[in-house]
């Protein structure tokens, strides 16, 4: 397997309805592109993997904790493992990029999207 690739050959795999990720697995970490949907939300929950991001495009009103903030391009969040978080897209949607550790084991069994472009990175 090459230790390089690309953002055009990951699949697009469905974590909520208008939410998907395309991950790059290491064996400790799990790097994701995240795709929201215009309005899509990420309802509450919570995991074993610490979780920290960056939106890339557009924006976001996220809770972690007892913490709500709406995000905007450049902004970044940590989320240590166990705490309590949910996030809704903006009207344009979002596109942020996060890493959780350990691996995302738990995406495996979720569905795969065929045919959808990959988010755009700009």
């Amino acid at each position: 397997m090459s230790a390089f690739g690309g953002t055009d050959r990951l699949e697009h795999i469905l974590i909520w309805s208008g939410v998907t990720v395309q991950a790059v697995e290491g064996d400790r970490t799990t790097l994701a592109v995240v795709d929201l949907e215009p309005g899509a939300n990420v309802p509450e929950h919570r995991h074993d993997n610490e979780q920290l991001g960056v939106l890339v495009r557009g924006a976001m009103h996220f809770r972690i904790g007892d913490e709500t903030r709406q995000l905007k391009p450049g902004d970044t969040w940590r989320i240590l493992s166990q705490v309590p978080h949910e996030v809704t897209a903006g009207p344009e949607g979002a596109l942020a990029v996060e890493c959780f550790t350990p691996v995302r084991d738990d995406w495996a069994a979720l569905e795969r999207l065929d045919g959808r472009p990959p988010p755009r990175l700009t």
